[in-house]
Parts: C-alpha cells; structure tokens; sequence
C-alpha cells in the first residue's frame, strides 16, 4: 500500500518540496499567505495612524537589527519543531556561547581587555561562542533521541543549566570587554551605507536553512520524521541521528546569535535573553509551522519574526503602553495556533 509517509523516499513529482504530497504544498503555501496578509496589514495600519514616524528608513532599519538576533534562533527552531520536537534553552544557550566567547576574547588579549583586540582574537572567539552553543545542542540531540528523554524535560533542564554556567563563569557580572573592531563592523557597521551587516548576516543563515529545508535530503528527513517518525524509520531513515544534527544545528544558531548579540549590544547581556526561547517558538508558529511536526517553511518563520517586532515598533511609535505589547503578541499567536489546527483536520481528510 502506497502512503503518505512512503512518498519521503519514492519522491512524488506532484507540489514544489519532493517529500510533501501537493495537497500538504497547498496548504503550506496558503498559511504562509495568509500569515503574510496579517503583517501586511499591520504595516499598512501603523503607516497610515504614523506615516511620518514609521515610513522611515530609520524604523526599517531599527526594526531590521532587532529581529535579527531572534530570527537566526528562528530558523533553528523551525528544524525542532518540523520534527515535532521543541527547545526551550535557545536563549539561555545564546548567552552562555556569548559569555564564553567573550571570555575567549579576554583570555588572548593583554591584561585581559580585549577592546582593542584584532581579527584573529575575534576569530577564536567566534569558534568558542560556536563550540559552545553546539555542545548543547548536541547534549540536548543525544538525551532526546538516545536515551528517549522527552524533549520538553530535556531542554528545560538545559535552561537552567547553561544559563547557570554563564553566571558562574562571570560571577553574574556581564563582561563588557568587547573588541571594538566587532562591535562597529558587525554590531553596528552597515554596508552601502545603508544595510546594517547583523541583518545581512542574518539573511544570509535565513537563505541557507532555507534551501537546507526545501532542497536537501536532510530537509526532506526533517519533514518526514516530523511527519511520522517510526515510518521514516521503516522507510530506511536514521532517525536518532538526524534528531541529534537537528538539535546540535539548533545549538550552533544559538552560538551563532550569542555572538551577534554580544556585537550588537557590547556586553554579554545575561539576564537581556529571558524570554527569547519563547519568542523564537511563537515566532516558528506564528509562521505556520505545526508545533505537531511535520509542516512548516523558513520563509514562514521570517513573517513570523516580524510580526511580533512590527507589534512591538508600532506600539512604541504610538505611545501606547507596553503592557499591550504581549496581549497583542499572544492574541495572534492563539489565533495562528487555532489556524494550524483547522489546517491539520483539512490535511487529515485530505
């Protein structure tokens, strides 16, 4: 018999992703456009009530950097949950791989002031803050999919523990010692003159994960294990290993945007990351991808990043109190949850 879930190897020449029935395509392309619709929309609002404030090259680009850091956590995130998995520690990681390449960066300065550091401190540094959010990931990748701990218990625990471990590595103070050669070419160099580089950066990991998901072999596992993870056993596909890479991609991202946090904002900002695990899940699901696994796109995710930022700018430009801000975020997040679940029952009849 012939199934959904064999469609993963025999690949079916029906729909733009070879792992996905074209029923599954339709849908996904119809989410992405109406997801798209709604942060149209809020642009179109905000610019009509404060053309003069928003419309603004200033706003773009503001609005640009900060969602930046958030959407290379994003498109990690979107491989999780594509897998029917979640991660709770990106933002503790992101710190602790921000502490330890900061700490990196001191250690091969003189007196340990690494201001004035040059290129190849700032290097090492990158390596560390790299090493040390994939560590993570993979110790998170081989307790879910080795030792069958729940994904939610696991990575809650790395919560913890990584942030605890960036405290205890700085004594709680932040380090400020960062080269200044990094923080006025990442954290706030642009390029042309007008694109900041943190947002080229950022694009280009987007376009990446992108193609990596759309395009590739590991993309089209992601989608099946998410889809139905003992049939992607069956059909021939390592399972516990592509969990353990998906999860230690996961963790480099963090490393990643560790880094470019600590260019942005010269400091390690060890308590500025709190809620960014949880704004990197709505942002995933804000999107379209199914926190039931086996649907979703990075493009997704993109709209998804925006949305809350555009709430958030919009709000600020029109004086009104912050305390809205997260009513308004998890309004549409409710909403786009209960969208994925009118899409799920289609997609079950279908």
């Amino acid at each position: 018999m012939t199934t959904a879930k064999q469609s993963v190897v025999d690949t079916p020449e029906e729909g733009d992703d070879p792992s996905r029935p074209a029923a599954w395509q339709r849908l996904r392309s119809a989410n992405t456009l109406w997801i798209g619709l709604v942060l149209l929309a809020l642009c179109v609002v905000f610019g009509a009530l404060r053309p003069e404030a928003f419309l603004t090259l200033f706003t773009a680009q503001t609005l640009l950097i900060e969602a930046s850091v958030l959407l290379v956590l994003a498109v990690g995130m979107t491989f999780v949950i594509i897998t029917a998995g979640i991660d709770l520690s990106v933002g503790s990681v992101l710190v602790f791989a921000g502490v330890v390449g900061a700490k990196t960066m001191e250690a091969l300065s003189p007196g340990g002031d690494a201001t004035d550091a040059g290129w190849g401190v700032i290097a090492a540094g990158l390596v560390v803050s790299l090493l040390g959010g994939g560590a993570w990931g993979l110790v998170n990748g081989l307790l879910i999919a080795r030792a069958r701990i729940p994904a939610l218990i696991v990575t809650l625990g790395s919560f913890g523990a990584a942030l605890g471990a960036a405290q205890l590595i700085t004594d709680g103070v932040d380090v400020r010692t960062v080269p200044s050669a990094l923080a006025n070419t990442l954290g706030s160099g642009t390029s042309l003159g007008v694109v900041p580089n943190l947002v080229l950066l950022a694009v280009a990991v987007t376009v990446l994960g992108d193609l990596v998901l759309r395009t590739t072999r590991f993309g089209r596992h992601t989608y099946a294990i998410g889809s139905n993870a003992e049939a992607a056993r069956r059909a021939g596909i390592a399972v516990t290993r592509h969990l353990v890479l998906v999860y230690l991609l996961v963790g480099l991202l963090a490393g990643l945007a560790g880094f470019m946090s600590l260019a942005y904002f010269r400091t390690t900002t060890i308590s500025g990351h709190s809620t960014d695990n949880l704004n990197a899940i709505a942002a995933v699901v804000l999107g379209g991808t199914s926190l039931f696994g086996g649907l979703g796109s990075v493009l997704g995710t993109v709209i998804g990043v925006f949305i809350p930022a555009v709430l958030t700018k919009g709000f600020v430009i029109l004086h009104v109190q912050a305390f809205w801000q997260p009513i308004a975020v998890s309004v549409v997040l409710v909403a786009a949850v209960w969208f994925d679940q009118v899409r799920r029952r289609a997609r079950n009849r279908s």
